[in-house]
C-alpha cells in the first residue's frame, strides 16, 4: 500500500461552472472537493474501445469505471498519484513573463510544525511541475488554528511565534533560491505581524485576511501595513480546507481507493492561480493535496 498520496484537480477553469465555487453561496472548500471529484471521475471513466458495443462494455465493466490501478500511479517512492499524469501537455499557453502565479499553501491542523519545511518545498515543486515553470511570483502561507478577528489583540505565545519563525525561514530560503519572488501571510493582524516581523530578513509583501465576519479591516492593521509596505488582500477560504472525514468519503467511499480500513491523514493543501497580466484573466487554477495513508 502507498504510504502517501498526492491528489490533484488539474485546471478547474476548464471544468465548467458546476465545479467553480460561487463565493457567496457555498462553503469555501466546496470548489476543492468538487474539482477533485470531477477530475477523479474523468480519469476513472470507462471509455468504449473503437468498434465495441455498449452491451459488451457493460458486461466487462458493469460499473463503467476503471480499476484504480488503471487511473492512478504508484511511484517508486511509494507515493500514489491520484490521478496519474495524463498524456496532455502541462504548462501555460504563453511565455512565463506574461503571468502572475500565486500559490496559497494551507498547513493543516494536527500536523507537526517540524514537517512544514519539507511540505513547503514539496508543494512548490509540484505546482511548478504542473504549470511547467521554475518559480512562482507569490507564495502565501496559511497557518492552522489562526483566524482573523478585527478585535483580537491577544499576543500569541512564544511557542507559536517560534513555530512561525521556523516556517518563515523556509520561505526565505525559497526566496533566496529564486523559487519564490514574494512571500505572503494569511490571517495576521497588526499584533501578530509585530511579533513576527522583527525575526524576518525578507519582509512579507502581502497579508491576506478573511473579513467575512467583521466586514471592515481595522485601522491599526491598515496603518501598520502601510508603514511597512505590506499589501492587504481579502479572501474567504477556510483554514481546515480538507477535513479527514471529507477526504475519506471522497477517496475511499466514492472511488474505492486504499480500502475501507485505511486511515488517511491530510498533510497540506495548495491552491494555485496563473493570471495573464495584460488581461487580468485566470487561465489556470487548481489544487494539489497530500495525505499520509496508514
Amino acid at each position: 500500500m502507498a504510504s502517501r498520496t498526492i491528489l490533484s484537480t488539474g485546471n478547474v477553469m476548464t471544468a465548467g461552472a458546476g465545479v467553480i465555487r460561487k463565493p457567496t453561496l457555498e462553503k469555501s472548500n466546496t470548489e476543492l472537493v468538487n474539482s477533485l471529484r470531477e477530475n477523479f471521475r474523468a480519469a476513472s471513466s470507462f471509455t468504449l474501445p473503437l468498434g465495441a458495443s455498449p452491451t459488451t462494455a457493460a458486461k466487462n465493466n458493469p460499473a463503467a469505471r476503471l480499476a484504480p490501478a488503471e487511473w492512478t500511479k504508484l511511484g517508486s517512492d511509494r507515493v500514489l498519484y491520484v490521478p496519474m499524469e495524463g498524456g496532455e501537455p502541462h504548462g501555460l499557453s504563453e511565455e512565463r513573463e506574461e503571468y502572475d502565479v500565486t500559490v496559497k499553501l494551507f498547513y493543516l491542523p494536527g500536523i507537526p510544525s517540524s514537517s512544514r519545511c519539507t511540505h513547503t518545498k514539496e508543494a512548490v515543486h509540484l505546482v511548478c511541475k504542473e504549470l511547467g515553470i521554475s518559480s512562482i511570483d507569490l507564495l502565501i502561507v496559511s497557518f492552522p488554528n489562526i483566524s482573523f478577528d478585527a478585535e483580537d489583540e491577544d499576543i500569541s505565545s512564544e511557542e507559536d511565534v517560534n513555530e512561525w519563525v521556523r516556517t518563515y525561514r523556509t520561505l526565505e530560503g525559497l526566496h533566496s533560491a529564486k523559487k519564490v519572488s514574494k512571500i505572503g501571510l494569511a490571517e495576521f493582524g497588526a499584533t501578530r505581524l509585530s511579533q513576527l516581523l522583527p525575526h524576518t530578513n525578507v519582509k512579507p509583501s502581502v497579508d491576506q485576511i478573511n473579513v467575512r465576519d467583521c466586514c471592515v479591516v481595522p485601522k491599526p492593521l491598515i496603518l501598520y501595513a502601510k508603514e511597512r509596505n505590506i499589501e492587504l488582500l481579502t479572501h474567504n477560504d477556510c483554514t481546515d480546507i480538507l477535513p479527514v472525514d471529507t477526504l475519506k468519503q471522497l477517496v475511499v467511499d466514492e472511488f474505492g481507493l486504499f480500502g475501507t480500513d485505511a486511515k488517511l491523514a491530510p498533510q497540506w493543501v495548495v491552491k494555485y492561480t496563473a493570471v495573464i497580466r495584460s488581461r487580468g484573466v485566470v487561465e489556470n487554477k487548481g489544487y494539489i493535496a497530500m495525505a499520509e495513508v496508514h
